[in-house]
């Protein structure tokens, strides 16, 4: 089958991350780039889009027009990707809902808790896809771990350390126009350092562990501008099973650029995994040596296999974390649209977007009623 068509809604000149999805559906193989809406200054669209490539004739001023007109066309986009400002992502993503196109969104999934349960209900009445790129869950050794902890291999989970320190508050270079956002709550909702980073830390603790979580008490602090949003927290999580979560998120941690970690110990042994050694897992038994596993032909398996789009042995990256999830994303619809049944979805969906956003407002509520425990909903 030839390859999908897609659009993209921001990422225009100058942005970091759109060019980033723009490079992982290129990885794939599996889509080409064919409609877009890049900046809200037209100018500089047409420019993104005479860089790309682009039809002119599918170049438009608004992200509105787009998904009209995209969904009146034969050949329409079989996706969208939404790579504008965190405040966008709700009407963007509900837009090309409602005019039945497939959506991928960058994280967070929406600012508020009502608009995520919207976007919640609507892919559920369209019968659509919808993937949030939360990247991490993308890595193969992420995928390597789950499958250690659901085989039983380190036993029952008991409790799980996490931590995502960066230090780029601290220095003044690296804050300008395109990163000020990230701290006026406009633009980045209830929460920067837990909205931001933290989010991460929980889509990956759910998707490798399963474990639901029952209660949060959080303390969020904001040290260098206290006017603004959060710039450190401090979360303490029980879960339904009786575990229990520790987590720590800093972007003020002097030395650190973008250290996320996780510990996650059981009954019988540990699984230790850092992002910025992304091809590692360390994993220690109870009465064994410590084992270090590497990216590499043993580690193979039909969960990493799936979707790959860099051989195994090879030091996998950002970018191809990016592209495994959409691998996974495009071949969902690819079977859909050939009348297959589609494989099992390697890629985290709008429920895991809804139920991230629902823990970033939790955490803010234990802070500012006083880090008191804040029972957590039922999400399915």
């Amino acid at each position: 089958m030839k390859k999908l068509k897609y659009g993209q809604v921001g990422g225009g000149v100058g942005a970091f991350i759109g060019p980033v999805h723009r490079a992982a559906v290129s990885l794939t193989g599996k889509a080409e780039l064919v409609a877009g809406c890049f900046s809200s200054d037209h100018e500089r669209n047409i420019e993104s889009a005479k860089k790309l490539g682009i039809d002119p004739s599918r170049v438009y001023r608004t992200f509105e027009e787009m998904a009209e007109k995209e969904a009146k066309r034969e050949d329409k986009i079989d996706f969208v990707s939404i790579v504008v400002p965190n405040y966008l992502h709700f009407e963007v993503a509900k837009s090309f809902l409602e005019n039945g196109i497939n959506v991928v969104c960058d994280k967070p999934l929406t600012l508020e808790i009502k608009d995520a349960f919207e976007l919640v209900n609507l892919v559920k009445s369209t019968n659509l896809e919808f993937m949030v790129t939360y990247t991490y869950i993308g890595y193969s050794m992420i995928k390597k771990a789950k499958e250690i902890i659901k085989s039983g291999e380190i036993g029952k989970v008991k409790f799980v350390v996490a931590e995502y320190p960066q230090e780029w508050l601290l220095n003044k270079r690296t804050i300008g126009e395109g990163t000020s956002w990230r701290l006026k709550k406009e633009y980045m909702g209830v929460s920067s350092s837990v909205g931001d980073i933290g989010a991460h830390i929980e889509s990956l603790v759910s998707f490798l562990t399963d474990l639901k979580v029952k209660r949060i008490l959080a303390k969020l602090s904001c040290f260098i501008h206290p006017e603004k949003l959060d710039d450190n927290a401090f979360i303490i999580l029980e879960y339904d099973s009786g575990a229990v979560g520790n987590y720590w998120t800093s972007q003020i941690a002097s030395g650190n650029k973008n250290a996320l970690k996780l510990r996650i110990y059981g009954t019988e042994g540990s699984i230790e995994w850092e992002q910025e050694k992304p091809n590692r897992l360390i994993l220690n038994k109870i009465g064994e040596p410590t084992k270090i596993l590497f990216r590499g032909r043993e580690t193979s398996s039909k969960l990493i296999n799936s979707n790959l789009t860099l051989p195994m042995g090879h030091p996998e990256g950002f970018v191809e974390a990016f592209a495994n999830l959409y691998s996974s994303f495009i071949e969902v619809l690819l079977n859909k649209k050939l009348g297959k049944p589609h494989p099992e979805k390697n890629f985290p969906d709008v429920l895991d977007g809804a139920r991230g956003v629902t823990f970033v407002h939790t955490c803010v509520e234990s802070s500012q009623r006083g880090s008191i425990w804040i029972d957590f909903p039922k999400i399915d």
